[in-house]
């Protein structure tokens, strides 16, 4: 009597038919950023065979170690709170980073991109829900972050990401996605040097589609791409 296919299979099968649906369900302009946090380099390697250009990583260990079997196959985005002792790495890896949210910290990925002779694209992260407990600069003192910090040789910031808070509802997030959509074109349409805001990343696997309909320009899916976490 047979067993079926192996679970491997089985997991990559439903990891391409994911891809698949999503690519479906996204609209021209609209980037997919494959929200790769904790899944394993062959999940990963799985992902990108289906379709996927852009992997988004939380964390710079889990990101060397798929960037070791899939490398430039991919680009790179850092999705998560980059730590200071992180930067040097995240810099030779990521093609992108997502979540500047202070001078400091864009700082030090400055100073690390001129080290390595690059320049670095990236995202202000906007706290679009005011949450204390998290990280991302409050929509009020965005455009005054984005104007230091786009004088940093080193580094081009292309637009803004939000979270927005946590809700089942992706109806919820509404309202957090619309803000950050005005500060986004706000900022556009200032006359700031070394500014070019064409992306907004803005989304995940629940709230994606409200997200698209409020101005994303890139979506965040992980759970909608790997299945739910073991």
């Amino acid at each position: 009597m047979g067993t079926g296919p192996p679970v491997e299979h089985t997991r990559e099968t439903s990891i391409r038919d994911n891809v698949k649906s999503v690519l479906e369900s996204l609209p021209g302009n609209v980037e997919l950023v494959a929200a790769a946090k904790t899944r394993s380099p062959k999940e990963i390697l799985a992902a990108v065979k289906a379709g996927v250009t852009a992997i988004g990583e939380n964390y710079v260990r889990e990101a060397e170690e798929a960037f070791a079997v899939i490398g430039h196959n991919a680009v790179w985005h850092f999705i998560g709170h980059l730590q200071r002792n992180k930067v040097k790495k995240a810099v030779r890896i990521f093609d992108m980073i997502e979540t500047i949210d202070c001078l400091s910290l864009a700082e030090e990925v400055d100073k690390s991109s001129r080290d390595t002779g690059r320049v670095m694209p990236v995202l202000v992260e906007i706290n679009s829900g005011r949450e204390e407990q998290k990280y991302g600069v409050f929509p009020e003192k965005a455009g005054d972050l984005i104007r230091k910090i786009a004088m940093l040789p080193n580094i081009k910031v292309r637009g803004l990401m939000t979270m927005g808070p946590f809700s089942g509802d992706p109806e919820n997030a509404r309202p957090y996605f619309r803000e950050t959509r005005k500060i986004f074109n706000e900022i556009a349409g200032q006359d700031i040097s070394g500014l070019e805001m064409s992306c907004l990343s803005m989304g995940m696997s629940n709230s994606y589609r409200v997200a698209i309909e409020e101005g994303a320009t890139m979506v965040r899916i992980g759970t909608g791409i790997f299945g739910e976490r073991d």
